[in-house]
């Protein structure tokens, strides 16, 4: 899974170049520890453009009756996205990408669970297959949410974790995003675990734990 993540990234103009957004953020701030029910930056497509927002990380089905259920909708399973009612729409129309600079996740040791931060080598930013949604509230006011999309997985997580969010090349990034691409087979292409060659792992303070808790130093590498 994905309970949480990090956006290094100090100047959003960074991100905006990366990921040719075409507006800006004036509220934009790096976070090191993202976390469910948070808002957090998305990218969409509008009219062809990449659009910058700033979304709810648990996804609400337009269906549901209030919030509470966005809680237990944070990731959303590669194998089955064009199969569970909560998904298959948006899996075909609603596809964001997640800027990340990487992930913790939780090694379970006796009663005592592990944090460790997983990122990728080469680059301080890249991104996470996401999908999106609006809901409308009790008084008809929209709250745009989001889902990771989780795979198996690879060789570097599977000692800590059995699943991880999907990441995308930049190759696949325009793809992803392109609203009018409905090929089932090509879009799940991309669901797949990423090479683990070009990732690193290295544990973390137990600071992280708690949400409250959102500094660099979390960062660190714990020897």
């Amino acid at each position: 899974m994905c309970g949480r993540f990090v956006l290094t990234t100090e100047e959003f103009i960074t991100l905006a170049t990366r990921f040719m957004i075409e507006n800006t953020l004036n509220d934009y701030a790096p976070s090191y520890n993202i976390a469910p029910t948070q808002n957090a930056l998305v990218i969409i497509s509008q009219d062809g453009k990449n659009i910058a927002s700033s979304f709810k990380w648990g996804l609400i089905p337009q269906w549901a009756k209030d919030m509470s259920m966005g809680a237990k909708m944070i990731n959303a399973r590669a194998e089955t996205i064009d199969e569970k009612p909560s998904y298959k729409k948006v899996f075909f129309s609603r596809r964001c990408l997640v800027p990340t600079s990487g992930f913790y996740e939780w090694r379970t040791e006796g009663k005592s669970k592990i944090p460790y931060r997983i990122y990728l080598k080469e680059t301080d930013v890249f991104s996470f297959a996401g999908i999106w949604e609006t809901w409308l509230n009790q008084n008809n006011q929209p709250i745009n949410t989001f889902s990771i999309i989780t795979s198996e997985a690879n060789e570097i997580v599977k000692p800590v974790h059995d699943r991880m969010p999907v990441i995308l090349t930049p190759e696949q990034e325009n793809d992803w995003l392109h609203q009018l691409n409905i090929d089932k087979d090509y879009l799940k292409s991309f669901l797949k675990p990423y090479d683990s060659n070009k990732m690193d792992i290295y544990h973390v303070s137990a600071l992280v734990n708690s949400p409250k808790n959102n500094i660099k130093e979390l960062l660190n590498r714990i020897s």
